[in-house]
């Protein structure tokens, strides 16, 4: 009877993390499926309207969608005292200074060697969470990472390797780090923001917000032209960017900061550059090699090495006890 029933509570306790299982592949995999095809937005941008009001139109647009969508469903709330400084603070860093970052990286680096740094954002998550919150450092989360910066440095090996060092090259290095740095502290700050109970639709909303704003205040203060593109490319690659790009990517993956933490969150980014290889080869011709294969197999396993779960000790079945008497 005791081990029945203790077969009954095993049982019971392992539904809400099966049930809790499925919902992060879920969100996991939209995150990277959705992150890792907005490259193709991103480029079609490309053209007359500056870079920082492209930027500003995507997230205005996106925090005009959860705004909506929160006052509808009547969730709508305002941040107050320390959660407004931690808003603030997220929408310079996540939804503002990181796009500015890389964009300025990208004008020196090769692409590859972007990916590869941003990347980095699961270890640096790691150790921020160590430094700020005293968050021990999961040994498999540390070799995962390495794994994966190690395959997606063989993806990109060719374009890695043709890189010049210069001082254009040191430069570009310093923005991709900047910006893997304001992309982690957004992630820390979203995980705070969690756990005082803020929801990431309710704090993305606000952020956006914010990142709009200093955007198109420096557009204002630089004088750029207040110009948009009406062609079908540029308009449907800012749908794409500002809908499932920023409303659905974003509050998935910052509720996986919430749920695994920022460290396991990060490692989807470096799977971003696997999906979009693997879209180029379909929309550009581009041909997979055998140091890129093995770089994908790298990539893979520190995925698997970085989510591994350790095996949890059963508790014993009690001893039968001796009868008394015949």
């Amino acid at each position: 009877m005791a081990g029945e029933t203790m077969r009954r509570n095993l049982q019971s306790r392992g539904a809400p993390a099966r049930d809790a299982g499925g919902m992060n592949a879920l969100l996991y995999g939209l995150v990277v499926l959705i992150w890792g095809t907005t490259w193709i937005a991103l480029k079609w941008q490309l053209g007359p309207v500056p870079i920082s009001l492209s930027i500003a139109y995507r997230f205005g647009l996106a925090a005009l969608v959860l705004f909506a969508w929160l006052a509808w469903r009547r969730q709508l709330v305002v941040p107050r005292g320390r959660a407004l400084t931690w808003v603030l603070a997220q929408g310079l860093c996540l939804f503002c200074l990181n796009f500015v970052c890389f964009l300025n990286a990208s004008q020196t680096l090769a692409s590859g060697l972007v990916a590869v740094v941003f990347s980095s954002s699961a270890l640096w998550n790691a150790l921020l969470a160590r430094v700020v919150h005293g968050r021990s450092i999961a040994p498999q989360v540390l070799g995962g990472g390495a794994l994966g910066l190690a395959g997606l440095t063989l993806l990109f090996w060719p374009e890695i390797a043709g890189q010049q060092a210069s001082a254009a090259t040191l430069t570009g290095l310093a923005w991709a780090l900047a910006g893997t740095l304001c992309f982690s502290t957004g992630n820390l700050l979203s995980a705070a923001l969690q756990g005082q109970g803020l929801k990431p639709v309710q704090t993305n909303a606000w952020g956006m917000a914010v990142g709009t704003a200093i955007l198109l205040g420096y557009a204002l203060v630089a004088g750029l032209p207040f110009t948009f593109d009406s062609s079908e490319r540029y308009v449907w690659a800012l749908l794409y960017l500002a809908i499932p790009g920023s409303v659905i990517g974003f509050t998935a993956y910052l509720t996986l900061v919430g749920r695994l933490g920022p460290e396991r969150a990060a490692y989807s980014t470096v799977l971003f550059p696997v999906v979009a290889l693997n879209v180029s080869a379909w929309v550009e011709g581009y041909q997979w090699t055998a140091p890129a294969l093995a770089g994908l197999v790298l990539v893979m396993a520190g995925n698997v090495l970085v989510f591994r779960k350790k095996p949890v000790a059963l508790p014993a079945a009690p001893s039968p006890q001796p009868r008394v008497g015949a």
